[in-house]
This record gives C-alpha cells, structure tokens and sequence, in this order.
C-alpha cells in the first residue's frame, strides 16, 4: 500500500518543515553556548565609593 501523490508532498512538507526549525533551534543554542566574543577591556570588579543618598539605608553603626 504506498501513499498518494497529495499525501507524499504533505509528508515532505511536514518533515522539510520540522528540518528548518531543528536547524533554527540549533543555532540559537549555538550561539547562547557558544564562547564569550565581547571585545570589553579586563577591568575586574571595581569598588563602590560613593555615597548613600537615602538616609534610612545606611547602617547605624
């Protein structure tokens, strides 16, 4: 029993279809996975040296 014409192309759309959002899906994950590419300078974590505005947020010591 094979299928009809109709019904080989309505597969081959179906599959052609779910071939195009694995390959979508699959660079995205690339891309979020993939190695950082930012050109920022190494400048390390900078200290906090100014002022607390609110007056009820600085510690009573």
């Amino acid at each position: 029993m094979s299928l009809s014409r109709t019904s080989r192309q309505v597969v081959q759309f179906v599959w052609n279809a779910l071939a195009q959002l694995v390959t979508y899906l699959g660079a995205a994950v690339k891309r979020i996975f993939a190695p950082n590419d930012d050109q920022y300078p190494n400048t390390g974590v900078q200290p906090f040296e100014g002022d607390i505005n609110d007056k009820k947020h600085r510690s009573k010591a």
